[in-house]
């Protein structure tokens, strides 16, 4: 259990480190992301006053995403070793994470998206960023959690 927790742990460490890189004002997947949050529109003074204005939120929404992600880390983790128990080999993971992603990721991401603000083609460059950004991560966690079994 206390490999399954460190690897939750890293994971979650890992899904934060790629949403700073995948979602970076450098990368057109955080242009996107900047317009659908409105940003796109903003000028300097506003995006500080916004940036200002979140700030005090900050650490519990860091936190909460943290946790989410250290949630998604810890069932890839727990899979895993289970496999692994039952005579399943590690390389497993790289089946059934990609099949989480579609079954019910990519789901959960098109239902936010079909009900959320997003529209037009924003909306499927949102989908389609999401939707990688997430199949991006679990592989990496699956690759770490593939070298603790």
């Amino acid at each position: 259990m206390e490999t399954i927790i460190i690897i939750g742990v890293l994971g979650a460490i890992i899904s934060a480190v790629t949403g700073t890189l995948w979602y970076g004002g450098w990368t057109p997947m955080g242009k996107w992301h900047m317009q659908y949050l409105g940003f796109d529109g903003l000028s300097e003074e506003e995006k500080k006053q916004k940036i200002e204005e979140a700030k005090p939120h900050m650490a519990k929404t860091y936190g909460a995403q943290m946790f989410l992600s250290f949630l998604t880390s810890f069932f890839i983790a727990f899979v895993t070793s289970y496999s692994v128990q039952n005579g399943a080999p590690a390389s497993s993971v790289f089946y059934y994470t990609p099949m989480i992603w579609l079954c019910f990721t990519v789901p959960m991401i098109g239902q936010n998206i079909l009900w959320g603000t997003s529209e037009g083609s924003l909306a499927w460059k949102r989908f389609f960023s999401d939707s990688l950004y997430n199949l991006i991560t679990f592989l990496v966690i699956a690759f770490v959690a593939t070298l603790f079994f």
